[in-house]
């Protein structure tokens, strides 16, 4: 099969470029014909601002981009992975002009919340579902800008007018069961909406867990729940050490926390290989966050070493975690149940084993490279059904 992959990268890198790398490398390992298109959002920078303003709605040029790459490579399927800002859903129509069925992972919430993460002053908000986003712009929902946040209510409202996401693509991916009910609920079609999760390239090898720690891997920033996470800790004292890792606007934060509690420790940004190290040593990971999560990496990767996930239950978690299989859930910004549920994790390693089973489990089971290989060639072959039912004068 010849697959065209496309992705706007953001400035920050994020789980959906991982994935975007991932997805690629593993059907190039399954004998596929895959070329890749990516541009980077420093380009945005190069723009004038009304030209990127009237881009992000409809980039004709993009359209044709990719119409030229699709047909001179023959490619069957084309794979968004995010369109947002540079490529606009011109690029849809644009690979179906080629003669490509059209496949976009629903890494985050952009369709219909102008932050795409359905999280607004510290709590979840979903005032744009199902509606016009006229709450976006008031609050400044896209980086603190109401100009940019109307660009984007733009975006959303042209499109959903037009019928964009209903007609122009064929297959949609969304990483949770959870998700997909919130992308049927702002009016995306139900048949056209598959779950297939995130997952990593490689196994990674199994850890020990017994370093005799907790671990917090993540961005340091509000909707990561770091302030229960550390609320948490000053009520458990150092009877059960922390180490996080990860960098942030909250680093000040935790940097004076790691000063002032005893037994939590701040590591810093680690790469990769380092964060995997401290997986295999931790008793557990904690995932506090209070907002939806789309399909956290940290948790599979957490899972791929055997680490049971404390998270709260909360969107994503709450249906990627087996209470008592892989992991334990707590009462989304209480800190006082955080608190609970670990203490009795640590105080209980026969279950905090088994747990740890049931991890390495659920990885292979859900999230292993084969096991996405499978759903991926599936939903690939749905997409392409569809196209051609659409589309029969071209086929």
């Amino acid at each position: 099969m010849k697959i065209l992959t496309v992705h706007n990268f953001y400035q920050q890198a994020g789980g959906e470029d991982v994935v975007f790398r991932a997805e690629t490398a593993l059907l190039r390992r399954h004998g596929h014909d895959v070329q890749t298109f990516a541009i980077s959002n420093d380009l945005i920078e190069q723009t004038p601002r009304l030209q990127a303003a009237a881009q992000t709605v409809w980039n004709a040029r993009m359209a044709r981009k990719v119409t030229a790459l699709v047909r001179e490579h023959g490619s069957e399927i084309v794979h968004f992975h995010n369109t947002f800002p540079l490529l606009s859903p011109a690029v849809y129509k644009g690979a179906h002009v080629g003669g490509a069925a059209v496949v976009q992972t629903l890494h985050n919430f952009r369709l219909l919340c102008a932050n795409g993460l359905f999280f607004r002053d510290g709590h979840v908000c979903e005032d744009c579902l199902g509606k016009l986003p006229l709450a976006a712009v008031q609050h400044s929902c896209y980086r603190g800008s109401r100009s940019a946040s109307a660009v984007v209510a733009a975006m959303q409202t042209v499109h959903r007018a037009a019928g964009t996401y209903r007609t122009g693509v064929d297959a949609y991916i969304a990483l949770t069961g959870f998700a997909r009910d919130k992308f049927i609920a702002g009016g995306l079609p139900p048949e056209r909406i598959a779950v297939k999760p995130n997952f990593l390239e490689e196994r990674p090898a199994p850890g020990t867990g017994d370093g005799g720690y907790a671990l917090f891997v993540g961005r340091l920033s509000p909707e990561k729940g770091i302030e229960t996470l550390l609320q948490a800790w000053a009520e458990l004292g150092a009877t059960i050490p922390l180490r996080i890792v990860g960098d942030g606007p909250l680093a000040s934060r935790v940097a004076e926390a790691d000063q002032a509690l005893p037994g939590v420790s701040w590591l810093g940004k680690l790469d990769p290989g380092e964060v995997r190290e401290q997986m295999r040593g931790a008793a557990f990971l904690a995932v506090p966050s209070v907002w939806y999560e789309g399909g956290p990496l940290t948790m599979i990767e957490g899972w791929g070493v055997g680490l049971p996930v404390v998270a709260s239950d909360l969107g994503a978690m709450s249906s990627m975690i087996q209470p008592g299989e892989n992991g334990l859930l707590f009462r989304p910004g209480d800190a006082g149940d955080l608190a609970a549920q670990v203490r009795w994790l640590w105080e209980h390693p026969g279950d905090r084993q088994r747990m740890r089973d049931g991890a390495l489990q659920t990885f292979h089971d859900t999230y292993s490279p084969e096991r996405n290989y499978e759903q991926l060639i599936r939903i690939y072959g749905d997409a392409l059904q569809a196209h051609v039912a659409r589309s029969p004068v071209q086929h």
